[in-house]
């Protein structure tokens, strides 16, 4: 079928826009000119757009700048976008303009044919829905918002679930030693508990290193409009609206304490971004050791066993691979190099105004996203239910020739090298060939060389 048109004018003149589209000429415009990826802005990025013209509305309302009718249809109208209407009337691609200003007349127009059909009287995008705000404002307020939502509500409470998950498997695995790995070459012998552990710090230390940048993430300068001088905006506006938004999202969100900061840089999300990145590097250190572990089941290490998800080869049958911590490793790399863009679009906040805000929301909040879904998936799908192969653990712990380091104190360093240089050579355990080299007897042999003794520090016997 055909699609009709209407047409609609705006400052530049006449613009064809599809009949049924919500949408308006400067919408329509952007579509038209910037047809470079067919990625849309993020619909996180939609809903913080309709929180801040909601909280906007009932603000010019409350100081007597915006008829109260009107504000509370702008409101209504909003909210149906809040609640997941209307994302298919905001198809402008993320390369755009650098100020978001097509995203936000986006908006804009949306919301006034939706508060017009609601008022039954016509609502006007710039004068009425836009009231006392600027592109140059509105987008990096966007921004924060929606980071900070997806941040606190999705985000803080994955790496929860991934940090309680680790201290069960902690508490299940307690007391099974293995042996230690440094430059993938034996090393002492560690418990799981202790890996684990260690997995679990680089979670904890990343959700409280990302939440501590939150702070900055909330402090808003909406209010600055076009240049960070707060032209066209009562002077109160901006307290007034932080309290209305944070209402609104249930999040604590303040005024700036500098509008210029907020419109000319994006230090605070670009900070926001390096947190996302250590949690990137967090995840694919652990997927990675996970495979390391998995691996063989003959010819690898062989010490854990993950979940069988799905067939792992089109020709090897019976082949079963550590698919999802090869995902995650894969999502952190694209997070990772999100970070990059971030970094490189947060150099571009050219005297007044940051000119590449779509691409670091869209980069932004897929990170957020992936990481979220990321972490939930490694913590359900890998490390709940991986099975530890005791009997390949023992075997390689007994051999492992790095077991001389205990007799060091007592033997010294170059004798406890010899005996581990012969074991290594005729494959015999440690202590089998220390109580031939050595005048200690086996029970103190065994005292020394006990494997879960050794995960706990300390020196050995003294000479």
């Amino acid at each position: 079928m055909a699609l009709t048109y209407r047409i609609e004018t705006d400052s530049m003149g006449e613009v064809q826009v599809p009949a049924d589209a919500l949408y308006q000429a400067q919408t329509q415009r952007a579509v038209n000119n910037f047809t470079i990826s067919g990625y849309q802005m993020p619909k996180e990025l939609i809903v913080a757009l309709a929180y801040i013209k909601q909280a906007a509305a009932h603000t010019n309302a409350k100081l007597g700048n915006l008829d109260p009718q009107m504000a509370a249809a702008i409101g209504q109208a909003a909210q149906s976008v809040i609640g997941g209407q209307y994302f298919d009337q905001f198809p402008i691609d993320v390369f755009q303009t650098g100020s978001g200003t097509s995203t936000n007349m986006n908006a804009n127009e949306v919301l006034a044919t939706l508060a017009s059909q609601i008022l039954q009287q016509p609502v006007s995008p710039n004068d009425h829905v836009n009231m006392a705000q600027s592109s140059n404002d509105v987008i990096p307020a966007a921004i924060q918002v929606s980071a900070a939502i997806a941040t606190e509500h999705r985000l803080l409470p994955a790496l929860d679930h991934l940090t309680v998950t680790l201290k069960h498997k902690q508490q299940q695995l307690a007391g099974i030693v293995k042996t230690g790995r440094t430059h993938l070459m034996d090393a002492m012998p560690i418990t799981f508990e202790q890996e684990l552990s260690g997995w679990q710090a680089q979670i904890r230390h990343a959700a409280r290193t990302i939440t501590a940048t939150l702070a900055s993430v909330k402090a808003l300068g909406q209010g600055g409009t076009a240049v960070g001088t707060g032209i066209n905006a009562p002077a109160n506006f901006t307290a007034e609206f932080c309290q209305q938004l944070s209402q609104l999202t249930a999040l604590a969100f303040v005024p700036s304490d500098n509008f210029y900061f907020n419109l000319a840089s994006q230090d605070a999300v670009v900070a926001l971004s390096g947190q996302l990145k250590t949690l990137a590097v967090a995840l694919m250190k652990i997927s990675n050791d996970l495979r390391w572990m998995n691996s063989g089941p003959l010819a690898g290490l062989g010490e854990i066993e993950l979940q069988a998800l799905q067939p792992g080869s089109s020709i090897m049958p019976g082949k079963v691979n550590p698919v999802i911590p090869e995902a995650v490793a894969m999502a952190a790399a694209q997070v990772i190099g999100n970070d990059t863009t971030i970094t490189v679009a947060g150099q571009s906040g050219n005297f007044q105004l940051n000119v590449m805000l779509p691409v670091i929301a869209h980069n932004l909040l897929e990170s957020i996203h992936l990481l979220t879904n990321a972490s939930l998936a490694l913590a359900d799908k890998a490390i709940a239910p991986f099975t530890v192969r005791q009997d390949n653990i023992e075997k390689n712990l007994g051999k492992n020739p790095i077991l001389i380091t205990a007799l060091n104190p007592v033997v010294g360093y170059l004798k406890a090298a010899a005996i581990a240089k012969k074991a290594y050579k005729e494959g015999r355990a440690i202590i089998d060939v220390a109580q031939e080299e050595t005048e200690l007897s086996r029970s103190e042999l065994e005292q020394l060389l006990d494997p879960l003794k050794l995960t706990q520090g300390g020196v050995g016997k003294s000479k």
